[in-house]
């Protein structure tokens, strides 16, 4: 398939459509099969008698927990389809998603015998093309948390323009958004947009891509098919899609291991309500790094908690509410309030299909202004890259209802979701 000039192909598509499993039918195996085992069940043409590259970190894994570098290393089919795996490159976190600090260097990974190449040196960087030249393709297989914010869609975006630059397909292996198809706003305001890669005197956003939802509803797949085309990148994109996956489908309904991406985003409650309280990053209220439910609460010393769950309660939100509480911060790498208990507000969701985590975002961040105003500081170019409109944060800082905010946003939103429909796979 052609979309502007570029040539894109979508491996075993009608399977994924065929093989989905009835609702509720009984079925010992997994209902989703990720990318990486349609690949080598499918689709090892896609890489046959190639030297390869991977982007990769511990969530690479199928549903019996096996990584895909023991796949593509050991499995006899793989042996068999001649492919060779040269390298591999980690983001942010690292490779085995246990660090949270701004460079990480070059390793060697004992288990594969090969080097790992950082891409986080210093913020998200480009795989180098120096070591792309003796490449036949470039694999992306990295598990998203379906947040605007999160920075491996920023790989996968420079990802493709190195493959482009060096000549090589790139080749996305899917897996499923583990918080549902679903599409919330905030949509990121075009003017705080830096879809450039970085360079030495310009340090990229890989955060802020493109004007898209928060909340963005969709896989890595669609994603890298919706970049290649909106942003003209030249590349020969291949996506080896899921089988069985369904939009409306969370993550403890696919049958897939959840491995811990990040640091703080230990559960996929967690990864639920991070949309809602990312912004506050840039702000000096803690987000609950540190403790064992991080992104499902803030906090701060000088925060009224019991008055702010109730202002938040009375907003009447369906599937979620607020409960006064403390919590202690341990060795936060945000450094906010380190083993010091402080007041705070949990946010409880109590039914994950309804609770609008976009509208609830925009209710926090309204909430503490209006009641610390004084109190509160805020790094506003942080905030706004992270919710995504300076207009709006302007507006709930001013005051004005946080619902009339977000309903000012809804028809960008659905423009984007008919922008978006033709690069959707499921």
């Amino acid at each position: 398939m052609k979309v502007a000039g570029l040539v894109l192909s979508v491996a075993t598509v009608a399977a994924c459509a065929s093989r989905t499993p009835a609702q509720g039918a009984p079925t010992k195996a997994p209902a989703v099969r990720p990318g990486m085992t349609v690949l080598l069940e499918d689709s090892l043409q896609v890489i046959a008698a190639r030297r390869i590259a991977l982007i990769t970190n511990h969530t690479t894994v199928d549903a019996s927990g096996t990584h895909l570098i023991d796949v593509l290393q050991k499995d006899p089919r793989v042996k068999r389809a001649n492919v060779t795996l040269v390298r591999l490159f980690s983001p942010e976190h690292g490779i085995r998603g246990d660090v949270d600090r701004e460079n990480l260097p070059d390793q060697l990974d004992e288990r594969s015998g090969l080097m790992v190449h950082s891409l986080y040196t210093n913020g998200t960087v480009p795989p180098p093309d120096s070591l792309l030249r003796d490449l036949d393709a470039l694999v992306f297989d990295l598990q998203d948390i379906g947040t605007r914010t999160w920075t491996y869609v920023g790989v996968m975006v420079y990802g493709m323009r190195a493959a482009a630059r060096a000549g090589i397909p790139f080749v996305v292996l899917d897996r499923p958004n583990p918080i549902t198809g679903r599409m919330e706003a905030p949509l990121l305001d075009s003017a705080l947009s830096n879809p450039e890669d970085p360079t030495p005197t310009r340090r990229g956003l890989a955060f802020a891509l493109y004007p898209a939802p928060l909340r963005h509803g969709m896989t890595n797949g669609e994603l890298a098919r919706w970049f290649a085309a909106e942003l003209r990148i030249p590349v020969q994109l291949t996506v080896v899609p899921m089988q069985g996956w369904r939009r409306t489908m969370w993550w403890d309904e696919t049958g897939l291991p959840w491995v811990v991406p990040s640091p703080a985003m230990a559960t996929v409650a967690s990864a639920l309500v991070y949309p809602a309280l990312v912004p506050l990053e840039g702000t000096n209220v803690s987000v609950g790094r540190g403790t064992k439910a991080p992104f499902q609460r803030f906090g701060a010393p000088w925060m009224d908690a019991p008055r702010l769950a109730t202002m938040l309660n009375e907003l009447g939100f369906v599937g979620v509410r607020f409960e006064a509480e403390r919590f202690t911060p341990r060795e936060s790498p945000d450094r906010k309030f380190n083993d010091r208990e402080i007041p705070g507000v949990k946010i409880v969701v109590t039914d994950r299909d309804r609770a609008p985590m976009g509208r609830v975002g925009a209710a926090v961040l309204w909430s503490l202004k209006k009641v610390h105003g004084d109190s509160l500081r805020a790094t506003e170019r942080t905030i706004d890259q992270r919710f995504g409109s300076s207009a709006a944060r302007q507006a709930l800082f001013a005051g004005t209802d946080p619902d009339e905010v977000i309903d000012a946003m809804q028809p960008a939103v659905a423009a984007f979701q008919r922008k978006v429909r033709p690069y959707l796979l499921y």
